[in-house]
C-alpha cells in the first residue's frame, strides 16, 4: 500500500467529489483530464423512448466505445461495440448483476491504448457495485479488465455494505463507499467513508485493477 499524504488526499477527495456531484452526472457530460480520460461522451440517439437505458458513446485515442443496456430488470446485459481497432470490433455482451449507472473511457497505464470502464449498481437498498471492464491492446482487440471482489481484502471489506460510487481519477479507478460499525442501519453508516485506488496492471491472463492505496475520512 502506497502511503498519502493529507495534501493528496484532500485533493484527490475534491476531484472525486466533484466528479461525482458538483460536476454533474458522467453520463451526461464531456470532460478532458489529459491523456488518460474521456475526450468526447455522447448520447446515442437510439436511446430515445427508452427512458431506463443506458446508451451512450465514448471516444478516446481514435477508439470509440458504444456502450448499451436495456436497465430493464434486476439482472441485464450491457453490450460494449468498439470501432476504430485494428483488427477485432466484434461486440462485447456480458451479463450483470443490476442497472448501468455510468462508463469512462480513459488511458490508466498511459500505454496509447485506451479502455472502457461500465459501472453498475445493484436493485435493493444495498445498492452493491461491480464494473464491466475491458482494455484494448495495442489498439488491436478488447481484454477483460478484473476488478478483485472487496471481500478477497479484509482491510478494504470491513464494514462494507454497498453503496459504491466510482470514478476516474488521474491514473487510478477510484472506488468510494461509507464504512459501517456494528449496529447500524443501511440508511445510516457511521463509520465516515473508504476510498479504494486501483492502478492498472498486466496480469496473466487479462488486466487486473490492483490495490495501489486506502484512504479513508
Amino acid at each position: 500500500m502506497i502511503p498519502m499524504n493529507r495534501t493528496y488526499v484532500m485533493l484527490t477527495m475534491t476531484a472525486l467529489g466533484c466528479i461525482l456531484s458538483a460536476c454533474g452526472s458522467q453520463n451526461d457530460a464531456e470532460r478532458e483530464r489529459g491523456d488518460t480520460a474521456a475526450s468526447a461522451e455522447e448520447p446515442s440517439p437510439a436511446a430515445e423512448g427508452r427512458p431506463n437505458a443506458f446508451d451512450r458513446i465514448l471516444r478516446l485515442q481514435d477508439v470509440t466505445f458504444h456502450v448499451t443496456s436495456p436497465n430493464s430488470g434486476s439482472m441485464n446485459l450491457v453490450t460494449i461495440t468498439p470501432s476504430g481497432l485494428e483488427r477485432d470490433n466484434s461486440p462485447i455482451t456480458a451479463e450483470v448483476d443490476g442497472s448501468v449507472t455510468g462508463a469512462e473511457v480513459a488511458d490508466l497505464n498511459a500505454d496509447g491504448s485506451p479502455e472502457i470502464y461500465v459501472y453498475v449498481t445493484s436493485a435493493g437498498s444495498g445498492s452493491y457495485g461491480s464494473l464491466a471492464a475491458y482494455g484494448a491492446n495495442n489498439k488491436k482487440s478488447l481484454s477483460m479488465i478484473y476488478l478483485p471482489e472487496i471481500a478477497e481484502n479484509s482491510a478494504v471489506s470491513q464494514g462494507y455494505m454497498g453503496h459504491d460510487q466510482f470514478a476516474v481519477v488521474e491514473h487510478n479507478l477510484v472506488r468510494r463507499f461509507p464504512v459501517y460499525r456494528q449496529g447500524d442501519t443501511n440508511a445510516n453508516p457511521t463509520g465516515g467513508t473508504r476510498q479504494v485506488h486501483y492502478r492498472l496492471t498486466q496480469g496473466e491472463a487479462s488486466w487486473v485493477l490492483a490495490l495501489d492505496s486506502v484512504v479513508e475520512y
